[in-house]
């Protein structure tokens, strides 16, 4: 039976968004893991969204709590407000509490990626609020570390990212994921779904 590793985020002006698809690509590239893109739903009214100039959402499926029980492992992804994952994937765990009640979560591989507006905009400090999140639940954080590498060196361009997790700057909403932020993105999913299949084969 395939490994399921899914990738859950949000995203309101595409940058997470575009991470969680080189994400899916290489936790798919790992021979017999199943990898699926899951968004969560949008708590602010399309009027404020229209007013933030924020773009259509994709036809990705909108994911319900209890459907996090059938992954293998979860690589958790979203933007930055202050420091701290945006309120609407907030919202998404706060929902979560039948599951934690029961640690229906608790031994499954979980990992994150970010956005953020600027370069001290939280790259570590959302990852390291989000990891409580995944504590609670008794989740295994598989951080990336630095296997990936040279490219967790550079200080030629601007990188985001960290040893915690794939991540990108948006600054004003126009600078797109680089292709280096792409490439440890997709080093990310290759990286999780190898743990967590070798979790899964354990068990």
């Amino acid at each position: 039976m395939a490994t399921k590793v899914y990738i859950v985020y949000y995203s309101m002006y595409g940058h997470v968004e575009k991470l969680a698809e080189e994400i899916k690509k290489g936790a798919s590239s790992v021979v017999g893991v199943e990898a699926k893109l899951w968004q969560v739903a949008e708590t602010l009214p399309e009027e404020v969204l229209t007013k933030m100039g924020a773009p259509a959402k994709s036809d990705v499926p909108i994911i319900k709590p209890n459907e996090l029980v059938d992954a293998d492992g979860i690589i958790f992804g979203f933007p930055t407000r202050f420091g701290m994952m945006a309120a609407q994937f907030k919202a998404f765990l706060d929902a979560t509490g039948g599951l934690w009640r029961t640690q229906q979560l608790a031994g499954k591989p979980a990992g994150i990626f970010f956005s953020t507006g600027t370069q001290g905009g939280g790259q570590e400090t959302t990852a390291l609020t989000a990891v409580t999140q995944l504590t609670h639940h008794g989740m295994i954080f598989v951080p990336i570390g630095y296997t990936f590498g040279a490219g967790m060196f550079e200080m030629e361009n601007v990188k985001g990212g960290s040893p915690y997790g794939a991540g990108t700057f948006a600054g004003d909403g126009s600078r797109l994921p680089s292709e280096l932020e792409l490439q440890q993105a997709f080093h990310q999913g290759q990286y999780f779904a190898t743990i967590t299949k070798k979790f899964k084969g354990s068990a």
